[in-house]
């Protein structure tokens, strides 16, 4: 057995490896899987992990076993080798102990390194990799019988020598890199699974580690075409919430859903996606076919697009070896799927994650899916919710001075306040500029704050006059956005206030009608406003319960305005009556450049006003 304990501690720096790795050499090839290390400095603490990988060899063979005969004395050449690019200190070692009449030791002299001390010996300098020692070990054996032996090494840090690098890993961490199809398939993790159904392999399970963060978003990979080698994701939130179609027309073509997913403006869905004709398929087939049953559904209503959603099939397969409740596709809100359940329904996964059906005219929430192509390459993270896979040619690493306008839909950024001050990029609506809007609704020492829209039934237009327009222009600007922030922001921006009754097109949001793009004349100016109904991140981003209802500034009739329920469909509610969440919305001024950051959520852009 090969056991790894290290505990040390140097100058301002103190650290302690946690976790005593224990494993059984196989071969000549092993690995010391993952170690933690505590790093303590001030009040800051920081986990560190990272994987050793060595190469031990025996006489020219893979392996760790040494027989010496009765009466024999035996010479072994050992070479021991590491890919890494840290010091590292060790010492052979004898599994158990050796029989009686057995001794062994190290060979010094005829040039070979110094043996292993009692603090180990390097294994290879600072700065290199693919280095190698040699070393020579004598066997003698007295004993009437025959031996084998049993060597091991035993690998630790010389703190008082290493430096801890840039990025803070002691040893570079070991990384899934490859097609996306490979990857996601062979590394479902311990609460994944994979199924195959003859057509497509879906990643099943409560939470595989199946995680992607492409153009700004976090996404799910659902499955991979066994023949293509696409692979199939939705997003794990809701990115916003819309109708699907007028009553009466449940088919996804042709439909307000259809359009707003595969808008290659500046309102839709696709147009504010990454580079995606490298990314994705854009003639992709999604069976629309209505059906009441689970089972895999026939081709006979097949829609070509580049985006669309998950059918009920899909998202049944996804929990394949659990329950629906527990599955990872059920986000805990409600949202769309691609399936019609009849004329006048299609079907419509609820909070608990159990689909059942909802009306065509009903607001609810939009989880768009895509095929990534089978060119597209993993070059980062582990999957995990925490490191999600990053795709090659979405990977940015240093953006420092790069205009914010250049950057995409979804992506974080550090604004505001302490307790609210993570915002996410919506769109470039105004051309030069950034929208940009509140991750989640304000909080204040924790708790949501809530608000009336209007002083009445009758006031459904947004203003800076409306009770919630005067908090967003008033307290906001100085309560929850210092100076520093606040001359980033536009003075005046145009909001749109057209009206989406039920069963009507998002577009009217913003247009007079769902063709000529002619803008609403109902308009208001105003430092700051509210997202509309259907405008991109106007959807929820965390669980049922976990999440707050909140207003948009879209009315829904003379007397109602409509608001983002916090189980992820929109709605509508009397604006005098009723108070709910505050989500502002901002446009920033074309010369915002970033400072520092990736976009997630974990490393947000940090801004500035360029001279």
């Amino acid at each position: 057995m090969k056991k790894l304990l290290l505990e040390t501690s140097f100058s301002k720096i103190y650290m302690i490896v946690m976790v005593i790795i224990t494993l059984l050499i196989v071969g000549g090839y092993f690995s010391y899987a993952m170690f933690t290390v505590s790093k303590e400095q001030g009040n800051a603490i920081s986990i560190i992990t990272g994987n050793l990988v060595y190469d031990l060899e025996v006489d020219g063979s893979e392996g760790n076993n040494l027989t010496v005969g009765a009466g024999e004395t035996k010479e072994f050449t050992v070479t021991l080798s590491n890919p890494n690019n840290r010091i590292a200190r060790f010492n052979f070692y004898y599994e158990g102990s050796l029989p009686d009449g057995v001794t062994a030791g190290y060979i010094t002299g005829e040039g070979l390194n110094t043996p292993p001390n009692e603090i180990g010996t390097n294994l290879e300098a600072s700065g290199t990799a693919g280095s190698s020692n040699i070393y020579k070990i004598r066997v003698k054996n007295d004993s009437s019988s025959n031996v084998t032996i049993t060597l091991g090494v035993e690998v630790g840090l010389d703190y008082n020598d290493l430096e801890l690098p840039s990025n803070g890993h002691l040893f570079e961490e070991a990384k899934l890199e490859g097609p996306v199809s490979d990857i996601v398939l062979e590394n479902p993790g311990p609460d994944g699974d994979t199924y195959d159904d003859g057509t497509d392999t879906f990643i099943t399970g409560t939470d595989p580690n199946n995680y992607i963060w492409y153009s700004g978003k976090l996404w799910r990979a659902v499955s991979v075409n066994n023949e293509a080698k696409t692979v199939k994701l939705v997003t794990q939130w809701n990115i916003s919430a819309i109708p699907y179609n007028a009553s009466g027309n449940a088919a996804f073509a042709g439909s307000y859903m259809e359009d707003w997913l595969n808008d290659t403006t500046v309102d839709g869905f696709l147009g504010n996606l990454r580079d995606y004709e490298n990314f994705i398929v854009t003639d992709a087939k999604w069976n629309a076919t209505l059906t009441e049953s689970s089972s895999k559904p026939a081709e006979t209503t097949m829609v070509t697009d580049a985006v669309g959603l998950l059918n009920y099939y899909e998202y049944v397969t996804s929990y394949h070896g659990t329950t629906y409740s527990n599955g990872y596709l059920n986000n805990g809100l409600y949202w769309w799927t691609l399936t019609p359940y009849s004329s006048s329904d299609v079907r419509n996964v609820g909070f608990n994650g159990n689909a059942v059906y909802y009306s065509l005219s009903g607001a609810s929430g939009a989880r768009p899916s895509i095929n990534l192509k089978s060119s597209v390459k993993i070059v980062d993270g582990d999957g995990t919710v925490d490191n999600p896979y990053r795709l090659e040619g979405d990977n940015d690493t240093d953006l420092s001075g790069t205009l914010l306008s250049s950057r995409y839909s979804g992506e974080y950024i550090r604004f505001g306040s302490i307790e609210n001050n993570l915002y996410r990029i919506v769109s470039h609506e105004n051309g030069t500029g950034t929208k940009i809007t509140s991750a989640e609704p304000l909080k204040s020492s924790g708790t949501f704050i809530t608000s009336a829209f209007g002083s009445s039934n009758s006031e459904v237009n947004y203003s800076t006059n409306s009770v919630i327009g005067t908090f967003l222009n008033g307290e906001y600007l100085t309560s929850y956005v210092n100076s520093t922030y606040s001359n980033m922001i536009e003075d005046s921006t145009t909001w749109y206030l057209g009206t989406v009754e039920g069963g009507t097109s998002y577009k009217l949001a913003k247009y007079t009608n769902t063709t000529d793009n002619i803008l609403t004349a109902s308009t208001t100016t105003a430092k700051v406003g509210l997202l509309r109904l259907g405008e991109l991140m106007a959807g929820q981003f965390d669980r049922y319960g976990n999440n707050t209802s909140y207003w948009t500034l879209t009315p829904y009739s003379s007397s109602r305005v409509r608001y983002v329920y916090s189980g992820g469909y929109a709605t509508y509610g009397s604006p005098s009556s009723i108070s709910y969440g505050v989500r502002p919305s901002i446009n920033l001024k074309s010369n915002v450049i970033i400072t520092g950051g990736d976009g997630t959520k974990n490393n947000p852009f940090t801004i500035e006003l360029s001279d």
